[in-house]
């Protein structure tokens, strides 16, 4: 079989906001190893020191002034986006474009060809968290996502899960492809502590800290939760009986995780969990919320709770404290599928979606 070239140099668009950000220096990163360089267009709140130092050890870094689109407070101020990236990619030369926001091929006019992964999504956030279709002051936000995701090459989402309800929202989507993501750190079973770690962005409603603090007040081993309770535009969640760390780098989180015996997650949305996939690697037993996200990945590696009742999350975390047998066989099963994720899957996955976007390009160009 003939092996279809790679890029050699692609534009991939960042926030340093949440996940994505770990997401894109980790496949950045594999990508190098392989020959591919990258462009980093950044857009939102801008990065810290640290993190630009992490970026630019791996390529280049541009900030651009433009929101992310679900920080914006309408349509119009998206519109510099694609334009922005177009002169980007025009001035870097690149071979590929990789969106980290559908929303960010509304108005980009390219020549070369691009690749988008839905990691979420205020309209897919809203079916799951509210039970409701998008409000109207939101409804905006169906349109643009819409209509990027058309004038997209090919389509990635970190899940069937969130490809399904991605296909529910906004209908028929040509070229999905599920890549998982992964983890670079190494399986460990180190020496536990009585602790249950978290870590999340919980002013998000979607990640459901309220519920995991009420539950807090009933466990046995504290819960320690990592991660920001104040949101970019004034979202907030008090955190009263959890030991609440704040926001952490990654090697701190990290630092934290090695430790716990047990990690939770009660998220109502969530479209694939990296810290799930942290902890199992580490060797943490599992306690997460029953949603198919979590069934789909961990179906027999975890115990799964209803993530609206904090008694039966606080159950289960005293079942797993209290029974260290049922907690070293759920700790080592799940880091046995943690094994499947791999940072060379994926970027191997991302290679053949690149080249196989590149070669369709050139054949409608040639005909």
């Amino acid at each position: 079989m003939t092996r279809l070239p790679a890029p050699r140099r692609i534009l991939m668009t960042v926030d340093a906001v949440g996940g994505v950000w770990r997401y894109a220096m980790d496949l950045a990163r594999g990508l190098s190893a392989v020959g591919i360089d990258t462009v980093f267009a950044g857009f939102g709140p801008e990065p810290d020191e640290a993190k630009r130092r992490e970026a630019e050890a791996i390529g280049k870094l541009v900030w651009r002034s433009a929101p992310l689109d679900w920080m914006a407070k309408g349509e119009r101020d998206l519109t510099e986006v694609g334009p922005q990236i177009a002169a980007l990619a025009e001035r870097e030369g690149v071979d590929l474009l990789h969106l980290n926001l559908p929303s960010q091929a509304v108005g980009l006019a390219v020549d070369a060809p691009v690749v988008t992964v839905s990691h979420s999504c205020v309209v897919t956030w809203f079916c799951a968290v509210r039970g409701h279709a998008v409000p109207q002051p939101w409804a905006w936000q169906e349109h643009v996502n819409a209509d990027g995701l058309r004038r997209c090459d090919a389509v990635v989402v970190p899940s069937r899960s969130h490809g399904d309800m991605v296909t529910e929202a906004y209908g028929a989507v040509p070229q999905l492809s599920v890549v998982y993501n992964a983890t670079r750190l190494p399986p460990e079973t180190p020496r536990k502590e009585a602790f249950v770690f978290a870590a999340g962005r919980w002013w998000d409603d979607g990640k459901n800290g309220r519920t995991l603090d009420e539950a807090a007040e009933r466990t046995h081993w504290p819960i320690v939760m990592a991660g920001p309770t104040r949101g970019p535009s004034g979202q907030q969640v008090a955190l009263l009986a959890a030991k609440a760390k704040g926001e952490l780098s990654h090697s701190e989180t990290m630092n934290h995780l090695v430790k716990a015996a047990i990690f939770v997650s009660p998220s109502i949305y969530e479209p694939f969990g990296l810290a799930a996939l942290e902890a199992a690697r580490l060797g943490a037993a599992l306690v997460l919320s029953d949603i198919k996200t979590y069934r789909e990945l961990w179906q027999d590696a975890a115990l799964f709770v209803d993530p609206h009742d904090p008694l039966a999350i606080a159950d289960a975390i005293n079942r797993l404290s209290q029974d260290q047998g049922l907690r070293h066989a759920l700790s080592a099963r799940a880091q046995e599928i943690s094994r499947t994720f791999t940072l060379e899957r994926q970027v191997n996955e991302m290679v053949r979606i690149y080249a196989r976007t590149l070669a369709r390009r050139s054949l409608h160009a040639a005909e």
